[in-house]
């Protein structure tokens, strides 16, 4: 078992391997007993929550499934809450009806979430266990790639408003990340690609090596943009300098979403924001080497169908609006050489100006 632990204010580990769901009852007990003093047969048992949305519950949710069989036979009480799935429901609307269902279900500060599923769920999930009575423990338990490789990993939590994406959340670090590769086999070639991004995001990043990987396997890959999420989360728990550069690629990503209302996934939008942000930073003279092509290339290599119909001026307004900037500029994070991003801080007046220099110089690519 591939095992990374996690030093932040609260250290916690991160367990990969292959068949893992089948005994994460036996490691959420180590880190959170079924009982308080540890025997069931003396107090009452310690209730878990297990979030995920519809699709998620059909495959792993059900209490005739290993997950939840584990669960039971270890002495939790077991309650499930379904959602509807995608972005839609990443809001605080679903937030508030969760933290009601475990309010109805007489959850206590002892007691824990299990987040099972994509980001959406995790953020959310997450989200919920920062606030249900001011904190609550919750155990990660990602079921794709972009949430295994990424966002079940930092403590990130958050929902979504009118004003964008994520802008309503916390830093609730975890408990326990379970990582079962094998739950892989049951996403589409489009989700696959989703998470893809987010490990490519990681070797531009921190760590080139990860594209030799990529061709290994993708629990190889995605161990490594772990690994390379890990150093710079342990470094600046909550974002106030290096965090930002895992942020490559989302600011104008992020703005492609929400101009979508969510019909571009988010990996595929974070490629286009970091080639788009490559091509306006070459074109500046940022980069201390001209780093679109490499992007170009990882792009053509795994065919995304990436670009965007969305005009300078609305993903500005977008971008304007996103958590990422302060007073009057906005970080950009840019690819400085193959392995190394830097940061820049733009004026948002220049922000227009910026994307569309990306656009203009990607038409005909």
């Amino acid at each position: 078992m591939h095992t990374i632990t996690i030093h932040t204010t609260k250290a916690y580990e991160i367990l990969m391997e292959e068949g893992l769901l089948a005994t994460a009852a036996e490691h959420i007990s180590k880190v959170l007993p079924p009982a308080e003093d540890g025997h069931a047969a003396k107090s009452a048992p310690r209730k878990c929550c297990v979030v995920c949305d519809k699709t998620v519950h059909q495959l792993y949710g059900q209490k005739s499934q290993p997950l939840l069989t584990g669960l039971l036979e270890a002495g939790y009480s077991v309650h499930v809450y379904v959602f509807d799935p995608g972005e839609k429901s990443k809001t605080l609307r679903t937030a508030e009806d969760l933290c009601g269902f475990l309010f109805e279900n007489h959850f206590g500060r002892n007691d824990f979430i299990i987040a099972l599923g994509g980001g959406v769920c995790g953020d959310l999930a997450g989200f919920a266990s920062s606030i249900y009575m001011r904190g609550i423990p919750y155990v990660q338990i990602p079921t794709t790639l972009l949430a295994m490789a990424d966002s079940s990993i930092g403590g990130k939590t958050g929902v979504n408003a009118e004003a964008g994406k994520n802008m309503l959340g916390t830093f609730w670090q975890p408990a326990l990340v379970i990582a079962d590769p094998e739950t892989f086999e049951t996403l589409s070639e489009t989700e696959l690609l989703n998470g893809l991004a987010e490990i490519i995001k990681a070797g531009f990043i921190g760590d080139t090596s990860i594209f030799d990987a990529i061709s290994e396997g993708l629990p190889a890959a995605t161990a490594k943009a772990i690994q390379v999420k890990k150093d710079i989360v342990e470094e600046d728990e909550f974002e106030g300098g290096k965090r930002k550069l895992l942020n490559f690629g989302h600011t104008i990503g992020h703005a492609i979403e929400t101009c979508s209302k969510y019909t571009v996934p988010h990996g595929f939008a974070v490629m286009t924001g970091m080639y788009l942000t490559a091509l306006a930073a070459d074109e500046r003279g940022w980069s201390s080497e001209p780093m679109a092509g490499f992007i170009k290339s990882a792009i053509d290599a795994f065919a995304y169908p990436v670009y965007t119909d969305c005009t300078a001026a609305e993903l500005a307004a977008a971008a304007k609006d996103d958590k990422k900037h302060e007073a009057d500029n906005i970080t950009i994070i840019y690819p400085d050489r193959p392995g190394t991003c830097a940061m820049k801080e733009l004026p948002i007046s220049d922000l227009e100006v910026f994307i569309a220099s990306g656009l203009t110089k990607a038409q005909g690519r």
